[in-house]
């Protein structure tokens, strides 16, 4: 089983206008409503790929209810502690001729909730793996990352790490099974600036040196790199396009990451998985769906033939992947379940 926490989770409330205007009442042209928090954020791939998990961490007030509504509608297992006061934060997000995000700093966490959470923790059994991913509220202590890794350090499980900074480097002695810091942050933690595979791979390997098991360095436009446990250094470029969201793509690559290992126990597939859901995210407004996901996989696994395949059919590259996986599933160009492909991409995950 996938376990994700999430601490200070939030509803992002984004308004969209053509003009903010400072003096007068502004009206917006849309407005949608998301459940955010990088935890959930994994939960939410997790679920979409198939893979069974649970998210945890703590939801307060109306806000909170908001939020556990969202999953449920989704069915996005969730065991959230709920607090006795206080709401879940709104972020306000305001689209405009500028953007401007106003983000809540969200309730107290009392010692009693938080040992409640931590009760939830003991279900954990060896094998499991363990998410940690996101800020800090202000009411709880800063080593809370730590002192979780420790209470569970002898109990076979892998950890998980999304962090920065000291939050990141306290863990590294309790062996996390993943770090994922990005190349900026990579070379904040030695005070130096990563550029080339060669250098995130030297230092990525420092922190393997410090405790980290594999360390996963996500590089923007220029893909990923994962240094496994084994040494080997396995790199994956991303599909150029044009980025609608960069929310939540660390997010999904941790996700397919995870998802890809617990499947296959291969590094190789994993990072491959991960990439492609980070990708599909980044070229969504939100959170990637399924069909999105598949159709990043089809470009980081088969490249060479849907390229070959593409100019054969002289088609656009989201028609010639639906069409490839139409003859690799069904074996003939016509699909069974009709134009929407659902037949076929729903099952791409478990294929390749």
């Amino acid at each position: 089983m996938i376990y994700t926490v999430t601490f200070n989770p939030a509803l992002d409330y984004v308004m969209n206008l053509k003009q903010l205007q400072y003096k007068d009442i502004n009206r917006t042209e849309s407005e949608q409503l998301y459940y955010g928090g990088k935890g959930i954020n994994v939960s939410v791939i997790l679920s979409r790929l198939k893979v069974d998990n649970i998210a945890l961490g703590f939801l307060a007030g109306f806000s909170g209810k908001k939020i556990e509504e969202m999953l449920n509608a989704e069915n996005i297992k969730n065991d959230f502690v709920y607090l006795k006061k206080g709401y879940t934060r709104i972020n306000v997000k305001i689209k405009a001729d500028e953007d401007y995000d106003i983000n809540a700093q969200g309730p107290d966490i009392e010692l009693d909730e938080l040992n409640t959470l931590f009760d939830k923790f003991e279900k954990l059994k060896s094998g499991d793996f363990l998410v940690l991913a996101g800020s800090i509220p202000n009411s709880l202590p800063d080593d809370i990352y730590e002192e979780i890794l420790a209470k569970l350090q002898n109990k076979g499980i892998n950890f998980a790490v999304d962090a920065t900074g000291d939050l990141l480097l306290n863990v590294l002695k309790y062996k996390p099974f993943l770090i994922k810091p990005n190349h900026h942050e990579l070379g904040d933690v030695f005070g130096v600036e990563v550029k080339t595979e060669k250098e995130i791979a030297y230092y990525a390997k420092k922190l393997q040196e410090m405790g980290a098991r594999n360390v996963l360095v996500s590089r923007s436009k220029d893909g990923a790199t994962l240094v496994d446990e084994f040494g080997e250094v396995h790199s994956m470029g991303n599909v150029p396009g044009k980025v609608l969201n960069p929310v939540g793509c660390g997010d999904s690559m941790v996700a397919g990451f995870v998802a890809g290992y617990s499947k296959t126990h291969d590094y190789k597939y994993a990072l491959k998985l991960g990439s492609a859901c980070g990708n599909a995210t980044a070229f969504c407004p939100g959170l990637a769906g399924i069909l999105d996901i598949n159709l990043w996989i089809c470009q980081h696994i088969l490249p060479p033939y849907l390229l070959l395949y593409s100019s054969y059919l002289n088609c656009n590259r989201v028609n010639c992947v639906l069409s490839f996986i139409c003859l690799v599933r069904c074996h003939k160009t016509g699909c069974p379940a009709g134009e929407s492909h659902d037949h076929c991409v729903i099952v791409l995950f478990n294929t390749f």
